[in-house]
């Protein structure tokens, strides 16, 4: 090998840091119920992936329903608005011919007042139907809510680390309670590290760095900058950092141990049998 090329290799060590890192889940979810339930179905199982807005858990809903059905057919009902109808057209022409009769003094005022009384009263029990006709549409849209919330759909996509329910078990709300499910969001993942302090310039939000994993797992990917700890550990002279590192296909496990090499930062600030004081770019 020539010198140059031992040079070329040793300046290109000299320039990248490597530094210990957990790939951790973007986030853990726990699947609970919004109220007490008998559980009836459970899709999934540990271990499986399952996609956001996938149907996990099915509560049971024969109440609900039935009450749904009530409702729908009470929204239906059209008989008090058809008759508050009718009521009012009567109504109406009677104070007409009132008017009429009263402006040719065949009849009293006080005949002609009681036709106008009559035609409020008219008007105020079909707007009583229309509130009742609408108040049934709504029952419906709230029946309907109740029925949804009976079913448990995963909000994000990833992996089931949990199952701690089965079918015909009363799922409990409490939070003392263990969950149904707990989903791990892995389309993303999380490598945390702990740097010194002595790069603390050096790392940047968006900055690109390399992740490595020698362990069982191997994997060489890209992951990006996307959070630096604003205040450091004094005791121990180090901060934290996440990178994001994406996983569409779901094929890198979370919770290895893992390497990310910083290119722009001095290698030997990296090794702290080594370590010295870079001075950070400008």
């Amino acid at each position: 090998m020539s010198k140059a090329l031992v040079l070329i290799l040793v300046s290109a060590a000299a320039q990248a840091a490597e530094f210990d890192c957990v790939l951790e889940p973007r986030q853990t979810v726990e699947l609970r119920t919004p109220g007490t339930g008998l559980i009836e179905r459970v899709n999934t199982d540990r271990g499986q992936f399952v996609r956001q807005g996938q149907v996990l858990v099915e509560l049971d809903s024969g109440a609900e329903r039935a009450a749904l059905d009530v409702a729908k057919h009470r929204a239906t009902m059209e008989g008090a608005l058809r008759s508050g109808e009718s009521r009012l057209a009567y109504a109406t022409m009677k104070l007409v011919r009132r008017d009429n009769l009263v402006r040719d003094n065949f009849i009293s005022k006080q005949d002609r007042d009681e036709s106008a009384t009559e035609k409020k009263l008219a008007e105020s029990e079909l707007q009583d139907a229309r509130d009742n006709h609408r108040l049934a549409q709504l029952e419906v849209k709230r029946n309907d809510e109740l029925i949804r919330l009976r079913v448990l759909r995963s909000p994000v996509s990833g992996v089931v680390t949990e199952r701690n329910m089965n079918p015909g078990e009363m799922a409990d709300p409490a939070e003392s309670k263990k969950p149904i499910l707990r989903v791990a969001d892995i389309v993303t993942l999380h490598a945390e590290a702990i740097l010194p302090a002595e790069v603390y310039g050096f790392i940047k939000i968006g900055q690109k760095a390399t992740i490595r994993a020698d362990g069982a797992v191997k994997l060489v990917t890209v992951g990006t900058v996307k959070v630096i700890d604003r205040v450091l550990d004094a005791a121990s002279g180090t901060f934290g950092t996440r990178l994001e590192v994406a996983n569409p296909n779901l094929t890198i496990p979370a919770g290895i141990h893992c390497k990310v090499e910083f290119a722009d930062v001095p290698a030997l600030v990296s090794n702290p049998a080594r370590r010295v004081r870079p001075k950070p770019p400008t």
